[in-house]
C-alpha cells in the first residue's frame, strides 16, 4: 500500500498531531517552498517573484503570500501606497526553513540526474547532510532510523 505526504498529513490531522504534520499544514505546496526558496537571497517585489518562478500563476502566488504571511513566515511592507505594492521577506522563522530546503534539494539531486548537488563554495565538494547530537557527540547515519524520536 501506497501513502502519500499529504495522505500522511491528513490521518495525522484527524488525530494527534505529529511535527510532519505540522510542518506540511504550513508548507506541504510545492509554490510555498519555491517562494520560500526565491526569498533566501532576501526580500523580493511580486514580479520578481513571479519571474523567479516559472509556471507560477499570479492568482497562486497571492494566495500562497498571504498563507505565509497569516503564518508568520513572511513580512509583507508596503514600498509605494498609490497604487499599493509591496515587497515580501522571509520572518526569522521563515529563515528557518533554509535547512529543510537544502535537506530537501540534497535529496531530489541525489534522486535526478539532471540536478546538482549543494556543494561548498570554497573547493566545490558535495555537501553531505548529518544530524547531530550535542550532548552526546553524537553523529547519526542516515540508516539509523531507531536513533531518532519524537517527543
Amino acid at each position: 500500500m501506497s501513502t502519500t505526504l499529504e495522505s500522511v498529513s491528513e490521518q495525522r490531522t484527524v488525530g494527534a498531531a505529529s511535527a510532519l504534520s505540522e510542518a506540511l499544514d504550513r508548507v506541504g505546496d510545492r509554490w510555498t517552498l519555491l517562494i520560500v526558496e526565491a526569498l533566501l537571497d532576501g526580500p523580493r517585489r511580486f514580479g520578481d517573484l513571479l519571474d523567479a518562478i516559472p509556471g507560477l500563476a499570479p492568482n497562486i502566488l497571492t494566495r500562497r503570500l498571504r498563507d505565509l504571511e497569516r503564518d508568520a513566515l513572511l513580512v509583507t511592507r508596503p514600498y509605494s501606497m498609490r497604487p499599493p505594492r509591496f515587497v515580501y521577506e522571509l520572518s526569522d522563522g521563515g529563515r528557518e526553513l533554509a535547512g529543510a530546503l537544502r535537506l530537501l534539494a540534497d535529496w531530489g539531486a541525489r534522486q535526478s540526474d539532471a540536478a546538482e548537488p549543494l556543494r561548498h563554495a570554497d573547493c566545490g565538494t558535495p555537501l553531505e547532510p548529518r544530524w547531530h547530537c550535542p550532548l552526546c557527540e553524537v553523529t547519526l547515519d542516515d540508516s539509523e532510523p531507531d536513533e531518532t524520536r519524537s517527543i
